[in-house]
């Protein structure tokens, strides 16, 4: 038995990896695009305040399709991209590993509001953004995006995530790692 607890958390890293390596095939720009434009569509259309910070912030960086899954040790990866003036001008991946009291598997998405300058030149110019150094990053559940106006946003980036599918106890942005990649 202690052989098996041993071993347990190596297994699940092993296919963790497995699992995560169908998903680490690069997306084409075109396919990133499209999911983008889907996942905005569907986020407008369920979160007016997330339609309201589209039409003041500088950009949005956003990843349709992130899957996460663990068994005391876990992982997450998706692809996104950054538009300003509704225009891509980046693509993105999203990455984070985890280890503790942890079991399930898990779709999802999110996007980022970056709200000024900053926000989107700290973005831009960092060779692999940690999230939670850097920008102040809020992220938005449903009672705090019925209070927010466009007058009341004065952090810098605002996060909201949607379309969960499966069951994961847990769900974080904080220590995702945000970097550029360039996809066909």
């Amino acid at each position: 038995m202690r052989k098996i607890r041993l071993i347990m958390p190596f297994l699940v890293l092993f296919l963790g990896c497995s699992f995560f390596s169908g998903s680490a095939r690069a997306a084409t720009a075109g396919e990133i695009d499209k999911a983008v434009n889907l996942a905005l569509e569907k986020l407008y259309a369920s979160t007016p305040a997330a339609a309201e910070l589209a039409k003041v912030c500088k950009g949005v960086l956003v990843f349709p399709d992130v899957v996460k899954a663990g068994l005391i040790v876990g992982g997450q990866y998706g692809e996104g991209a950054l538009r300003v003036d509704g225009k891509t001008v980046g693509y993105y991946n999203t990455v984070a590993a985890s280890y503790g009291l942890q079991a399930g598997a898990q779709t999802f998405g999110y996007a980022m509001f970056l709200m000024n300058d900053s926000a989107l030149n700290y973005l831009k110019k960092s060779q692999g953004w940690e999230v939670g150094v850097g920008p102040t990053v809020v992220v938005m559940d449903e009672g705090l995006a019925k209070s927010l106006t466009t007058s009341t946003a004065k952090d810098d980036i605002y996060a909201f995530i949607f379309g969960q599918k499966g069951l994961m106890a847990g769900l974080s942005l904080q220590g995702s790692k945000i970097t550029r990649i360039n996809p066909d």
